[in-house]
């Protein structure tokens, strides 16, 4: 199944593509601030979002969790 139609699954590539925006802005913050608008913008923003909000970290422990102990 695809995970497009599996709603656990869905969330982990949503996180997993934040964390990982948000570790090439770490890493190499200049390949990111260049392309602030339109469809590139998108990593961008992602990173901002992953960097500032305790509730992507939250669902990050839940899913963690949730991999590990509940499957």
């Amino acid at each position: 199944m695809s995970s497009i139609f599996n709603f656990q699954s869905m969330l982990a590539i949503i996180l997993l593509f934040l964390c990982t925006c948000a570790c090439i802005s770490s890493l190499a913050p200049s390949l990111l601030d260049i392309n602030k608008a339109g469809l590139l913008g998108m990593f961008w923003k992602c990173a901002r979002i992953e960097c500032m909000s305790p509730y992507v970290a939250v669902c990050c422990i839940v899913m963690a969790f949730n991999i590990l102990f509940m499957q």
